[in-house]
């Protein structure tokens, strides 16, 4: 397995696959579920970035306004940075301030979940 090249532009090849779609959800699920904020998956595979997606919308801009502290926090533990956040808003210029950090947490899970596939199967070869 080679490490995975993954992009904004490019996520939506990875979120094809069911078994990659099921663990990138559980781990937003987990890292958000730690500070209390419940994020769900319905397990449709086809619209999970949709689905996902308005979910952290909505979740950022209530936290944005009534606990910016808590927010920072989940950010921090799914590990955003601000020059990942400046890179999104150029690559995807259709997307507002709250879109960018939900598609931001998406694809930091997702590089997670690749990362960790790949690691697992280079020790077991």
């Amino acid at each position: 397995m080679e490490i995975v090249n993954l992009h904004n532009n490019n996520i939506e090849f990875f979120l094809n696959k069911e078994d990659i779609v099921r663990e990138t959800a559980d781990q937003i699920m987990k890292d958000f579920g730690m500070f209390g904020i419940e994020i769900t998956f319905s397990g449709n595979v086809e619209n999970a970035y949709h689905e996902l997606h308005e979910q952290l919308i909505n979740q950022i801009s209530i936290y944005l306004d009534r606990d910016y502290s808590r927010l920072m926090a989940v950010l921090y533990q799914v590990d955003i940075t601000e020059k990942e956040i400046a890179k999104a808003h150029i690559e995807l210029p259709h997307y507002n301030d709250l879109e960018v950090l939900a598609h931001q947490v998406i694809f930091r899970d997702l590089k997670k979940v690749l990362y960790r596939r790949y690691y697992k199967s280079q020790s077991e070869e």
